[in-house]
């Protein structure tokens, strides 16, 4: 059959946001409004004439609001079929009036519990029981029964009823999707809250995290992969996937692994910093009182493995970055930055030759809104764990050599540490001048990423410090690395073996720190 044309809705909202002028729009359509307490309230008050629900209902609001809507008289005009001959003279009989549209959105559980001080009895206050009722009831009779569940909603909706007086059965399936969605995260939300008594550590006995697609991707990590990427319901932040492309065709599967791996260096970087990856590994980093400079220090940091590349950066990208950025020479892939200023976005857009691929990821202001935990999925589950972006406690650092080291040292060992978390293990980093100038990843062996990573380096690794994510298990990488030109090393220590590696550091007369944590990425 057609859709029905709608000629009352019931409206029960928390959130008043656009309600008076969609409820004055269905008005002048014709559609008489039923409300409940604070929502006939605020439609009375914006002028438009409401009908309250107990006395259509006969039965009065009750237990301080806990009994509004329940109610043969609300949901059967709201589940019934209007194809079905019994259904509508079932209506007829008892006095029932047909729903076609429920606006509802839920009591604030998630604003409140998010409150300091918030105690149980406040929070279970906040448990919505009709709300989610009439949600259901009308996403179920989708078929006819149209049900908004956000204000954004409104606009489709009251377009829809303006030009055929009732919704399409495309927008009603839609919105049913969307209605089911609320209330499976509000369920889970109040779930996650009560189950806290059953936490062991931080950890809750179950996980349903919501996501929703954002975009279907080109392919994946190869061309003969799908992929899509999706949003996390409800997360807030500086992130790739909610930032704001500026420039240049969309972003792979690839482009998005590898730009948050670019933003997580640069944002755990002091000053202005720039991180340069090529396949989730760090070929580049930075940092320099200046943008510009630490653009051309990351940049320098091996300019083979950067054509091509990906750029996370912790600051505005100004005109001079761009310009460097844009040098004959360079290829890049994208860039992820809190924000580009205009003269940046005319350079980067017109002066290179990939002017017009190159993706400008604007994410906003990076401050400290990094995810606490990350996950990884498996074959048949899920793993999950903290997030290792936290401080190591220098304090607890510890000159296990006979050689101190400068002040200058300690200052350099102190970036190749923040930089050797980064690196696939067996991670060895070499840097110099705040700058990476080489890197071991991803190697079985320990001593294999110290040939590496000295190899990149090349002539630079002369007066460089070296940072090793793990404990040496033998002396000989130490050797190697003061043949090398190392000055001072870094690692956390814990090998059964310690005793040998600080003799061969002092040997040649080179500092070592043990931080006492080590920083594997798998």
């Amino acid at each position: 059959m057609d859709s029905p044309r709608i000629e009352n809705a019931i409206i029960s909202v928390s959130d008043k946001l656009g309600l008076a002028d969609f409820a004055r729009g269905l008005t002048e359509c014709g559609v008489t409004i039923y409300s409940t307490g604070g929502t006939s309230r605020h439609l009375a008050e914006a002028g438009i004439e409401v009908r309250d629900i107990s006395e259509y209902t006969g039965f009065p609001e009750m237990m301080d609001g806990r009994l509004k809507t329940l109610h043969p008289k609300v949901f059967g005009g709201i589940l019934c079929r209007h194809d079905r001959e019994d259904d509508m003279s079932g209506l007829a009989e008892h006095g029932i009036a047909t729903f076609a549209l429920v606006v509802v959105n839920l009591y604030p559980f998630e604003a409140t519990i998010a409150r300091e001080g918030v105690t149980l009895p406040e929070a279970i206050e906040q448990i919505d029981i009709g709300g989610p009722s009439l949600v259901r009831g009308a996403a179920k009779n989708q078929a006819f029964t149209t049900i908004a569940t956000s204000p954004e909603q409104y606009a489709q909706i009251l377009e829809e009823v303006r030009a055929n007086g009732c919704t399409t059965l495309d927008l009603r399936r839609k919105l049913a999707q969307a209605a089911f969605e609320r209330t499976a995260q509000y369920d889970r939300v109040i779930a996650d809250y009560l189950g806290d008594a059953q936490t062991e550590g931080d950890f809750t006995p179950t996980i349903q995290p919501a996501f929703r697609r954002k975009a279907v991707l080109r392919y994946g990590e190869n061309p003969h992969q799908k992929a899509a990427v999706y949003n996390a319901v409800g997360h807030e932040g500086a992130d790739l996937v909610s930032a704001r492309q500026l420039n240049g065709k969309e972003l792979s599967y690839n482009n998005l692994l590898d730009l948050d791996a670019a933003l997580a260096i640069a944002r755990s970087l002091p000053d202005a910093a720039v991180s340069v990856i090529k396949h989730n590994n760090p070929c580049g980093a930075a940092s320099d009182t200046n943008l510009a400079n630490a653009a051309k220090k990351a940049m320098a940091g091996d300019p083979v493995s950067a054509f091509g590349s990906v750029l996370g950066i912790n600051q505005p990208v100004d005109g001079k970055t761009a310009d460097f950025l844009a040098t004959p020479g360079h290829f890049i892939e994208a860039i992820a930055a809190p924000e580009f200023t205009p003269e940046a976005i005319e350079i980067l857009t017109t002066k290179p030759k990939w002017r017009n691929n190159v993706r400008l990821m604007q994410v906003g202001d990076l401050g400290d809104a990094r995810a606490t935990y990350q996950s990884r999925w498996i074959e048949g589950g899920l793993l999950v764990q903290e997030t290792d972006f936290f401080d190591d406690p220098q304090d607890e650092w510890k000159v296990v050599t006979k050689t101190q080291p400068t002040d200058e040292q300690m200052a350099e060992l102190n970036f190749a540490w923040a930089i050797c978390r980064h690196v696939k293990s067996n991670a060895i980093v070499l840097c110099k001048d705040r700058s990476l100038v080489g890197a071991g990843a991803g190697q079985m062996s320990r001593v294999d990423s110290v040939e590496i990573s000295i190899t990149k380096a090349a002539e630079r690794a002369t007066g460089s410090v070296l940072a090793s994510d793990a404990f040496f298990p033998f002396p000989d990488s130490i050797h190697r690395a003061a043949e090398a030109g190392v000055v001072a090393l870094i690692e956390p220590g814990g090998s059964k073996k310690d005793d040998e590696v600080i003799a061969a550091c002092d040997e040649h007369g080179l500092p070592m720190v043990f931080t006492g944590r080590r920083h594997f990425k798998h």
